[in-house]
């Protein structure tokens, strides 16, 4: 295993930072919060030009057939952008449960001319998967309901675990409800006796545990647009006739927040090539939090600016406090990581 970039993932990395510098730079993601968070015509391009889509499907279904960590890296520049795509709900979360079944239905996710969202609680985790679901299947038909799914509102169709087993459902509404990341609506979907298609087996927790994975290289992305945004903006400010970044305090603090993001790139890395309960348990203890951590670093270290609405350092913080709590809060992972290498609790 390595956690160095391959050629082909820098490739990748280029043509989307490259996409996104163009079609979503800050000034958009605010502008489009007010509104309808989610560009699909971005996502649409995402899809079609480069591929994003297919990324996890294999090439027999119509995708690319590429690893976990090419995902990783899309992930980790979607999240410097905090760009409002559908690509971590229907690319990875939805994806990954439907591969398993090898329906029809991947080649039109791989193509991006439809997408997918798992009807799973986003503040589930590989360790309680059931949480927020109420639904049960009664003669073929789904009932229930589930709170706080992520991608609802925009997805063609819902793909519900009952039971071991998954389901396809389309034309069901979502009723998005106030959450804190603004980029990333969340929403309560109900089901009122409505027809479902089998899809065979599913381990929810297994999805969770894949997706929790990579949502580590998200959250370092993130972490990564506050250190390089905040280095820039202190080495610019002056005050006292010196720029603010001389200072030895300031210096202090963004060396160790570069230090943090290191070993979270690590982290991620790690998770994404491996992908086993010990990486993604680490991942999601150290990375989840250094998200936090830089955002907050950011919005404090821009002053006053960094208060107000126009400065995009808002988002991130939503961003990176909203990812700390779902599939699985960084004591939820440390809790399975302590039990997983038989460290002992307390008594």
């Amino acid at each position: 295993m390595t956690l160095l970039y391959s050629e082909v993932e820098e490739e990748l990395r280029a043509a989307v930072r490259g996409l996104l510098a163009d079609r979503c730079p800050p000034a958009a993601v605010l502008k489009r919060i007010e509104s309808e968070p989610y560009d699909l015509d971005l996502w649409k391009t995402l899809a079609g030009e480069i591929g994003v889509a297919g990324l996890l499907i294999p090439e027999e279904h119509g995708g690319a057939g590429a690893s976990a960590s090419e995902a990783a890296v899309v992930l980790e520049e979607l999240g410097r952008a905090v760009t409002p795509v559908p690509f971590f709900t229907s690319a990875v979360m939805a994806t990954y449960a439907l591969l398993p079944s090898g329906d029809a239905l991947l080649g039109e996710l791989a193509e991006g001319r439809r997408t997918a969202a798992l009807a799973v609680s986003f503040s589930a985790s590989p360790y309680r998967p059931e949480h927020g679901s109420s639904v049960r299947l009664e003669g073929g038909r789904l009932t229930g309901s589930v709170a706080g799914v992520a991608g609802a509102e925009v997805a063609d169709v819902l793909l519900v675990p009952v039971g071991g087993e998954l389901y396809a459902v389309e034309g069901v509404q979502a009723e998005v409800v106030s959450s804190l990341d603004l980029t990333r609506p969340v929403a309560t979907v109900r089901f009122d006796g409505v027809e479902a298609r089998p899809l065979g087996a599913c381990d929810v927790a297994e999805v969770l545990r894949f997706s929790a994975g990579l949502l580590a290289s998200e959250q370092l992305g993130v972490a990564e647009w506050c250190l390089d945004t905040t280095l820039a903006y202190v080495k610019e400010r002056h005050q006292f006739a010196r720029p603010v970044g001389s200072f030895q305090a300031i210096k202090h603090r963004l060396a160790d927040l570069w230090l943090d993001v290191v070993r979270a790139r690590a982290a991620a890395r790690g998770a994404a090539a491996d992908g086993s309960a010990i990486s993604v348990a680490v991942a999601q203890s150290w990375n989840a939090s250094v998200a936090v951590h830089a955002a907050e670093e950011a919005l404090q270290l821009h002053g006053g600016i960094g208060m107000t609405w126009e400065h995009p350092v808002h988002l991130y913080l939503k961003r990176a406090k909203a990812t700390e709590i779902a599939l699985g809060t960084p004591g939820d992972h440390r809790a399975a990581l302590a039990s997983l290498v038989d460290v002992p609790g307390p008594e």
